[in-house]
């Protein structure tokens, strides 16, 4: 593919988080049953998932709890989950087994050099990107992963009707996302301007406290054109 220009800030920081020793089991264990290495050219994702289906992109699914119930509520169709931090790529991989899921792969690595390289156009029925990192920070907010070339990226990976599905609970990350999103003409708001959570996008246990806490969280959904 002729597009992937060299990325020179991340989204991202590799924390020194601790995995546990079922955790880094899991990952020797089951990332050759259920893992794809990253690959510099794109993936037959029908091949990846040995059916034909709607294929579901998840950015950053954190310690995997929403991916696999959703993935266990919707055996109809297929989702990709990517994540950076071995703590989160061995809790999914466990609650794969544990829950007997064939829909989901994992790919441990950058997910914009995942969707640049190994994500083929008009490959994608929906993208999820549920509590990306906030990034608080005013001199880090270049460091967000909903900017407008990602989102241009995005987008063009998606078929046409495809759905991108965002939550954040920082309410000024949340407006930024709204402008980044109303301003790609291959993307249509569903909603005018915030969308309620669609029942597909389950409480997690953060959310519940927050919203115990009176804190806001915020979701849109857009159509690709």
């Amino acid at each position: 593919m002729s597009e992937a220009p060299h990325r020179s800030i991340r989204s991202y920081v590799l924390r020194q988080g601790r995995v546990t020793e079922a955790q880094a089991r899991a990952v020797e264990r089951l990332m050759p049953v259920y893992g794809i290495a990253f690959s510099p050219e794109p993936i037959d994702l029908e091949r990846a998932f040995g059916r034909p289906a709607p294929k579901i992109l998840e950015i950053g699914f954190g310690m995997g709890e929403t991916t696999a119930a959703i993935a266990e509520a919707h055996p109809e169709s297929d989702y990709l989950g990517i994540e950076v931090h071995t703590p989160g790529v061995g809790a999914l991989l466990r609650r794969i087994e544990f829950l007997g899921l064939t829909n989901v792969r994992v790919i441990q690595h950058d997910a914009v050099e995942v969707v640049d390289r190994m994500i083929a156009p008009g490959a994608i029925d929906g993208v999820h990107v549920f509590f990306p990192d906030p990034w608080p920070k005013k001199r880090h907010h270049k460091r967000r992963l909903l900017q407008p070339e990602f989102v241009r990226r995005l987008a063009t990976r998606m078929k046409p009707s495809a759905y991108l599905h965002a939550a954040t609970d920082w309410e000024d990350y949340a407006t930024q996302m709204l402008e980044v999103l109303s301003a790609e003409p291959l993307l249509a708001n569903t909603a005018a301007g915030f969308a309620p959570r669609p029942d597909s996008r389950p409480l997690t246990k953060f959310e519940t406290r927050g919203t115990r806490l009176g804190h806001g969280v915020w979701d849109l959904v857009f159509r690709r054109r």
